[in-house]
């Protein structure tokens, strides 16, 4: 873990401190990250004890599932933030893109998840080594029934 680590959106009006954020980041393939990201999510998981939010202005929330929400900035669109919302072992985090943070180099991609519903049209260098989960394997890993995943 490094130590404190800063970011916001696009225009600045979404700033952020965050405490023992980990080097390690993730990507998810799921549809909604896509939509959401314009490709693929790449985040890294951050305790939400440990992130503050600068001013909280202009920092839209959107439940985008019964069981998440998505975070971003009303100003300039900037998606900041995934959230499992339902009480799990996930609740209390909070997923930052690294593209939000002020220095986003040094983290070390470790995992991907719905790697099953990964487009054909792009791959990441170093694929091997990682954890790879297809989308019923992350939908165990969260207690989410198929029925209620989106």
């Amino acid at each position: 873990m490094s130590g404190t680590s800063t970011g916001g959106c696009m225009c600045g009006a979404v700033r952020f401190t965050a405490q023992d954020v980990p080097k390690k980041a993730g990507i998810c393939h799921c549809e909604m990250c896509r939509r959401w990201t314009g490709s693929a999510l790449i985040g890294v998981t951050v305790a939400l004890k440990n992130l503050t939010w600068d001013d909280e202005t202009h920092l839209g929330r959107l439940q985008s599932s019964h069981w998440a929400e998505r975070g971003f900035c009303t100003r300039c669109g900037t998606g900041m933030f995934f959230r499992v919302t339902m009480d799990s072992d996930y609740s209390g985090d909070i997923e930052l893109p690294i593209g939000v943070f002020d220095d986003p180099d040094g983290f070390e991609i470790t995992n991907e998840i719905y790697i099953d519903v990964k487009p054909d049209s792009y791959a990441y260098e170093g694929q091997s080594g990682r954890k790879l989960m297809t989308r019923a394997e992350c939908h165990a890993k969260f207690g989410v029934l198929a029925e209620d995943a989106d």
